[in-house]
């Protein structure tokens, strides 16, 4: 009887061990999230499932063109393209991006690009026109989705502060046919 006691006592101490292992993971380093809605075609797809990385920005900074996911301001998690770093100049005309005066290529954009013909992909606007101020705040980022038509983005919640940054995204792992890393 003892020794079936001793037994179900060492199953209790690994099961709790394999939570308390699982939660840490997902709350320190990784968490699936899952795509809601249209804003990162065609990039990304609507319940496209990812893995976000939180591990990635408790060790520097954002990189520019990365795929990030943030708390927005309506109590969501949303996943973006970080255009704009602490610092930056941004401005688009002509459907270019241009980041301190130096126009940059999208070419996650291309795809959309050539199937719009009624005006641009993405409307002419300046920093300040958006948020009111000539370059992006220091401890925040420029967020917009690959789909410009149609995102709530930086141009309209604003910029992100880095502290709302959960962390970065690359990997889709459902559905199976698009399991893929995203760049």
């Amino acid at each position: 009887m003892a020794q079936k006691k001793n037994e179900l006592w060492e199953w209790v101490k690994a099961l709790f061990i394999a939570v308390l292992l699982a939660a840490g993971i997902r709350y320190f380093l990784f968490a699936p999230i899952v795509v809601d809605g249209l804003s990162m075609m065609p990039t990304l797809h609507d319940q496209d499932r990812m893995i976000v990385n939180k591990l990635s920005y408790k060790i520097g900074e954002p990189e520019r063109f990365d795929i990030v996911v943030f708390h927005a301001p309506e109590n969501k998690d949303y996943i973006k393209r970080v255009i704009g770093l602490p610092g930056d100049h941004i401005e688009y005309k002509d459907d270019t991006l241009y980041v301190n005066g130096q126009a940059y290529e999208e070419p996650y954009l291309e795809e959309y690009k050539q199937q719009v013909i009624d005006g641009p992909l993405t409307e002419p606007f300046t920093l300040e026109e958006k948020i009111g101020r000539e370059t992006v705040p220091e401890g925040h980022i420029f967020v917009m989705g690959d789909n410009r038509r149609f995102s709530k983005d930086s141009r309209h919640i604003g910029t992100v502060p880095l502290d709302e940054v959960l962390g970065q995204t690359s990997i889709i792992y459902w559905p199976i046919q698009d399991i893929r890393i995203v760049e």
